[in-house]
């Protein structure tokens, strides 16, 4: 404890061995360009930031924060990196790490979520106290812990997709699982903006309220809406707009999509989108 004491707060060159990564690390993806642009620039540079640590074990120390520094400066050899050394508990360590993720703003907002929630099921931490310690507001954490609720199915795909936290929230208004992952398809698939996703989604809720009111009769109904919408696709090509249209089906759903310039050189998604229930 005594050594503890007097390395804490100080700036030490640690064998790169000896420092074990942060099992609260909130950061799980890495983008490896930048790891190799960061590699150069500390092959040609040095480490100009020092890595935060704590006390380990039998000598060793912990990450507390800096892994992608870590992870570029193993990759050149560096033999010893330069890191300050603070004395924190385990929930200091995991705060600290995940507030430093925040700052720099490379952190996914699903791995910022899965965070926060560690936060509270190891730690106790009420939402109080992370509103407090992120700065952020409490309704703001509750918006963020929602985004566990999707599957990590969809959370995958929006993550590869390269959609946003918004698109994600937005799906979250579908509390049907087989909704969200039909309408995350159409998101991924069309690249809709989230004011897009949005009106989308207001559809679907809308045709489920409709369903159970007004159910359709029979399949030659939804050939008759479509060629109601192919004729009216046909017609304003004739008064000289260049319009297009796209007609994709599934076994439950017939999209249409069409695109109509708002004015030269500008074309802009308009999506009259006619989903139908097949029998």
């Amino acid at each position: 404890m005594k050594q503890k004491r007097q390395i804490a707060g100080q700036i030490l060159l640690i064998e790169q061995e000896s420092i074990e990564r942060n099992p609260n690390q909130p950061r799980m993806r890495f983008d490896y360009d930048e790891l190799n642009s960061l590699a150069e620039s500390i092959k040609h540079n040095g480490l100009l930031q020092p890595l935060t640590v704590r006390p380990g074990e039998k000598g060793s120390f912990e990450l507390i924060a800096g892994e992608r520094r870590l992870i570029a400066a193993r990759m050149v050899g560096l033999a010893k990196i330069p890191c300050i050394v603070m004395n924190v508990d385990d929930e200091k360590s995991a705060v600290f790490s995940l507030i430093e993720n925040i700052q720099r703003q490379n952190i996914g907002f699903f791995e910022e979520a899965a965070a926060i929630e560690r936060l509270i099921d190891v730690f106790g931490m009420s939402r109080e106290d992370i509103s407090k310690r992120l700065g952020k507001a409490q309704s703001t954490i509750a918006n963020k812990l929602r985004l566990l609720n999707l599957s990590d199915v969809s959370r995958e795909t929006i993550i590869k997709s390269g959609l946003t936290e918004r698109h994600a929230r937005a799906l979250l208004r579908l509390e049907d699982e087989k909704q969200q992952t039909r309408a995350l398809s159409i998101m991924a698939d069309k690249h809709l903006t989230v004011a897009e996703s949005e009106r989308m989604i207001a559809q679907m809720m809308g045709r489920k309220k409709l369903s159970h009111k007004v159910p359709m009769k029979n399949v030659k109904d939804v050939r008759l809406f479509v060629n109601t919408l192919n004729h009216a696709v046909d017609t304003i090509r004739k008064a000289g707009i260049d319009a297009d249209s796209v007609k994709s089906e599934t076994e439950e759903y017939i999209e249409y999509v069409v695109r109509i310039p708002k004015q030269p050189g500008t074309t802009a998604v308009l999506k009259a989108k006619a989903l139908a229930v097949s029998t």
